[in-house]
Formats: C-alpha cells, structure tokens, sequence
C-alpha cells in the first residue's frame, strides 16, 4: 500500500467508528468501483429508488447502473416539467432508497449540508427507508466548522457555476451570504445523530468525487 492509502485508511476507520456512535453505518471502498458494486449489494432488486442532485454518484456510474437494472427508478431528469420534477420530489419521501452525496462529513461523523429547495436534506432527514451517501474522501473535513466552510466557499460556488444560477459566489468564487433568488444555500443542516439506527449508510471511497 502507498503511504496516501495507508493514511486515508486510517482516517476513514475514525470516521466510520463516529458514524457509528452516532447510528448511522459506515462502508470504505478504495475505488469509485468498489462503491459502486457496494451500493448495488445493498440494495435488493425491485427496490423503489430516488436520488438527490448528486456528481458524486454520477462519477461512480450508478444512475445509468440501476436505470438498466432491475429496479424501479424515479430520476427527476426524466422529468419533462416542473410538476413531474415535484411529483418525484414528493415520491421520494416513500421510496426504499434514496442516494445522493453529503457536501462533507466532519471527523467526528457528522453530516454537514447546504441545499437549495431542500428536497434533498428533507429526504435525508425523514420519510425514505433507506438513505444511501456516496461521499468521496475529499469531504472529511476537521470538523463542523471547516465543513461548513468548505461547502459555502467551494462547493456552493462550483454548484452555482454547474447550474447556471445568478448568484455572486459564480462570478467570486466565495460565498457572500446572499439572499439572492436563485441561492443555492437556503438551508444548512447537521445530521449529529440518526434518529433510526443504519437508516443512514454512508459509503466513503478513497477517491475525490464531486464538489
């Protein structure tokens, strides 16, 4: 093994025994691969699954993965108007799986993410039987406080540019704490603990994925 492996081995074991305490399961897959036949082994064929806005689980394949699979897949980009997107927005919250990404995770196994409509967090929070991250290495972060910060400073910014939106972080690349229309950080929200042991898996890959 490298010396980085041997490290980000040894980091994420502290991070996975934190999620623990806190009653959410954590997995290490060294490669974008590995976590992507690790989501396929936790979810059982005909599942109902949603996801969340999401490069991270883009990178690893998994969306076209489980579109061609057999599973019963609700992928707001099919979507052909706004009403279907908030029909699907709305199926989330009975689906037994939804994935996405947390925008970081401090050492200490806490959840840190910034959302826009808040679809995304309000599913995290409540409502699907399962909740699948996929979060590359890259976001285990101190603690809450540099967490935070590394969303509104990087993260939110390169989002902004992604999607297009007018806000000042797309053009400065650094978060104004705008009220801007089409903010993309309306709510800031801290998963310390899950409220239902394992709802919440959390697959770290040793690999950066996303923002």
């Amino acid at each position: 093994m490298t010396p980085k492996q041997i490290f980000n081995e040894n980091l994420v074991k502290i991070v996975i025994k934190n999620l623990e305490k806190r009653k959410m399961q954590g997995f290490y897959c060294e490669t974008k691969q590995d976590a992507l036949n690790k989501v396929l082994e936790l979810i059982p064929e005909n599942s109902e699954i949603t996801f969340g806005g999401s490069q991270s689980i883009n990178e690893i394949g998994l969306i076209n993965k489980l579109k061609n699979g057999n599973y019963k897949v609700f992928d707001r980009s099919d979507a052909k108007n706004q009403d279907e997107i908030d029909e699907i927005y709305r199926k989330a919250y009975f689906s037994d799986f939804y994935i996405c990404s947390s925008n970081a995770i401090s050492q200490d196994g806490v959840l840190i993410n910034i959302d826009g409509t808040g679809n995304r967090v309000s599913a995290m929070i409540y409502g699907p039987k399962n909740v699948i991250l996929v979060v590359g290495i890259n976001k285990i972060t101190k603690d809450i406080e540099s967490g935070i910060e590394r969303v509104r400073n990087y993260s939110a910014p390169l989002n902004t540019i992604r999607l297009d939106r007018k806000t000042p972080c797309k053009t400065t690349s650094k978060c104004h704490n705008c009220l801007s229309e089409d903010c993309i950080c309306c709510q800031i929200v801290l998963t310390r603990v899950s409220r239902y042991e394992n709802r919440i898996k959390v697959i770290i890959v040793g690999e950066e994925l996303g923002y």
